[in-house]
């Protein structure tokens, strides 16, 4: 009987990459990701006293997935675990050997899914890095302990369901630091002045004063001179300056870049840069790492050379900045150099071809660019008292700046990365000017700008809070909980984010510190290369922190954020009202509550204070039953809230929200209709014991891939599967294939 192998990878893409590598012989399976996490129950999730050992579950959807590796495993003569080549990777490729049951499963990874990188993967196997597996379970234990912990008396002290996090609370603080720069800012007023001037040739162009005078008089004074002099040249300096190529991309480095040049946000940036990998295009996508194979080097050399000309190539090495890249990996640049446009999707498409751009020119010969300054200046005609005619200016100095590309060396490969040149005349000392124009414009000094995505990436980086593999799970999370809100690429801190990291600034500061947090990152990276222990760094943080979180527990419960404006009066009894914190942002309280119930929106709108229907809560006892005013419109529920959160249900709309479905997963309660801040969405009839919900309404019918809900599609694709995981939450992309 002929051996087989079966080789796990995590995503389904990847697997159908890597079959048309591996002859007869080989079964390539996903695991579609994690197969086991740490229970939500924080209680339940971690031993603290044994020794911070995790207690891991089975993801409730990934049974079936198991079920059907370890029936594929039991067939194969050899199981190979083919994961991606990181942290993460590699803890997946121990669970699956802990789920399944495996004796000696072979480890391979490759940064690239090539025939030859594949190939060469398999011919050096290894074992499982129980290092680098160790640094992904101290980073994931820590951030369940630090965020559970700092959560629960965020919940009891500010307003329940709001969180922090290890990584997640320094970068919330960033924002807000910035945010109060801004506030604190008083802007003053300046005049800025320029003057549009042509050289005999007619060629026009636009000079700008240096000074900016914040008297209206000066500016005033300056303006008038400019009107009425003979303009000339003064000064005019040329200088050739090299512009060298830029390092090829690292995962922070292309978010920065597809941020500016393509808008994309990081977590964009990121799903296309994985489909991009998984399809075979480029390298790995998570990385600190600026080196490139000296094969990878010789192939783009080659293409430049065909493409642009010998005097365009020049090899060059880069030396990595993060202290935690693994020499060993690669920056993210194409496999195969010679392949111009990849994919057929718009965001692989424009993110492929700046990792091509980059990657190609960094090994191409630097630019020649010369800088140009023109200064001139108008004079005008002076009557001594001697009578003689004196030539003089009395205001400074007007100036222009502009570049012209002399050689376009790596700037042919990389156009994008030119920027705007400013080409201006060729002029010479003394030269006279027509002036066609003076203009002088008021403005007003502009606070520091907010932070867009790209400059929250850059400063976590600059700072080394987290990781760049992390960046856009942290932003994704920030704009979930409410905590900011994004305009355009601007990240804008709300209310909410504002009192819950002020809350935590004041209690907790050195624990979302630069210091603190850029330090913790690195002893994980040294349990992942052996230097330290993974239960006492675990140990060294939890014994401090958690006496921290109980000495706060008895700081008094944080309950307005000042002072309302004076016009707004309580609608109830008219006296003084203060700003408070609800689930929805910010809203006007009166300043006696709870004696007086009085309340109004943001914009000042009455809201109709709750009213005592004479019910007793029939969930727990000692509450009353209170009609009120919510996001959309009046409901029942108990004045106990958020201890209890029963909410009494119209029984026709009760009807009407049931689907008839059971829960798959507690098998006992009922999808019913629900409605969140995102619209409708579908959810057991158990919540809370049962968390379990899905997007759309379900089908009834089970996926047949992973054993979750079908729910309800599209026109063109009527059903699909709840689970995002799932080949089958997108069919029609498995049709195309």
């Amino acid at each position: 009987m002929a051996k087989t192998k079966l080789v796990i990878v995590e995503s389904p893409a990847k697997a159908k990459t890597i079959e048309k590598y591996l002859g007869k012989g080989y079964t390539v399976r996903a695991s579609v990701g994690h197969i086991r996490d740490l229970p939500k129950s924080n209680k339940d999730a971690v031993d603290i006293e044994g020794g911070f050992v995790p207690r891991y579950q089975i993801v409730a959807e990934k049974q079936k997935v198991i079920d059907e590796l370890h029936d594929e495993a039991e067939k194969a003569d050899e199981v190979i675990l083919a994961t991606d080549p990181d942290r993460e990777g590699e803890a997946i490729a121990w669970h699956l050997a802990q789920a399944m049951k495996l004796k000696k499963p072979k480890r391979i990874v490759f940064h690239e899914i090539t025939e030859k990188a594949v190939q060469e993967a398999l011919a050096h196997p290894r074992g499982i890095d129980n290092e680098l597996v160790q640094a992904q379970e101290a980073r994931r234990v820590l951030d369940r302990l630090f965020g559970y912990d700092l959560s629960g008396l965020v919940w009891k002290k500010v307003r329940y369901g709001l969180s922090a996090g290890r990584v997640q609370s320094p970068a919330l603080r960033i924002l807000m630091e910035r945010e109060r720069e801004i506030r604190a800012f008083i802007p003053e007023k300046f005049w800025v002045l320029s003057a549009d001037v042509k050289t005999q040739k007619s060629e026009q162009f636009t000079v700008i004063c240096p000074e900016e005078p914040r008297d209206e008089k000066e500016a005033e004074r300056i303006y008038k001179a400019a009107q009425s002099g003979t303009w000339f040249v003064e000064d005019v300096t040329e200088t050739e300056q090299a512009r060298a190529a830029r390092a090829p991309f690292t995962t922070s480095t292309l978010q920065q870049t597809a941020s500016t040049r393509l808008g994309f946000s990081p977590s964009r940036t990121m799903k296309a840069a994985q489909k991009l990998y998984e399809a075979g295009y480029i390298t790995y996508m998570r990385t600190d790492s600026t080196n490139l194979s000296k094969d990878a080097v010789a192939e783009m050399l080659s293409v430049i050379k065909k493409e642009y000309g010998e005097n365009y190539a020049q090899e060059r090495v880069y030396k990595t900045k993060s202290k935690s890249a693994q020499e060993a990996h690669e920056a993210i640049r194409p496999t195969n150099a010679a392949k111009m446009v990849a994919g057929h999707v718009d965001d692989q498409k424009k993110l492929y071809e700046l990792i091509w751009a980059r990657a190609v020119s960094s090994q191409m010969t630097d630019a020649k660019v010369l800088r140009t300054k023109i200064t001139a200046n108008p004079i005008r005609e002076s009557s001594p008292s001697n009578g003689a005619s004196v030539k003089e200016s009395k205001i400074p100095s007007f100036a222009a700046n502009g570049s012209r590309v002399i050689f376009d060396g790596w700037l042919k490969a990389d156009p994008g990365a030119r920027g705007e040149d400013v080409e201006l005349p060729k002029v010479a000392v003394q030269d006279p000017l027509t002036l066609v124009g003076a203009h002088t414009e008021q403005k007003e000094t502009q606070p520091p700008p907010r932070y867009s995505e790209a400059g929250l990436v850059k400063e976590l980086e600059k700072r080394g809070i987290g990781r760049p593999s992390t960046y856009a799970a942290i932003i994704r999370t920030l704009e979930t909980r409410m905590y900011v809100e994004k305009q355009g690429r601007t990240l804008i801190p709300t209310y909410t984010g504002d009192v819950v990291s002020s809350f935590i600034e004041e209690h907790f500061g050195e624990y979302i510190s630069d210091t603190f947090t850029s330090e913790m990152e690195d002893e994980l990276d040294e349990i992942a290369n052996g230097k330290r222990g993974y239960e006492k760094t675990l140990k060294d943080f939890y014994g401090p922190f958690t006496k921290a979180v109980k000495s706060k527990n008895k700081i008094e419960k944080l309950t307005n954020m000042g002072p309302a404006p004076e016009e707004f009066h309580c609608p109830l009894c008219h006296g003084e009202m203060v700003y408070k914190l609800s689930k929805n942002g910010r809203f006007m309280s009166c300043k006696k509550f709870p004696e007086c119930m009085g309340a109004r929106k943001e914009d000042g709108t009455i809201i109709e204070p709750p009213k005592d229907i004479g019910e007793a809560c029939p969930e727990c006892k000692d509450g009353k039953l209170m009609q009120r005013e919510g996001r959309f419109g009046m409901f029942i529920a108990c004045n106990n809230f958020p201890k209890c959160k029963f909410v009494k249900q119209d029984p026709e709309e009760a009807a009407k929200a049931k689907t008839g479905v059971k829960c798959p997963v507690c098998k006992t309660g009922e999808m019913v209709e629900r409605r969140g801040r995102f619209g409708l969405f579908y959810s057991c009839s158990n919540y809370p014991d049962c968390k379990n919900a899905i997007k759309a309404k379900p089908t009834g019918r089970i996926c047949k891939e992973c054993g979750s809900l079908m729910m309800e599609g599209t026109k063109t694709i009527p059903e699909r599967c709840s689970n995002k995981a799932c080949p089958m939450h997108n069919p029609h992309k498995l049709a195309k294939k």
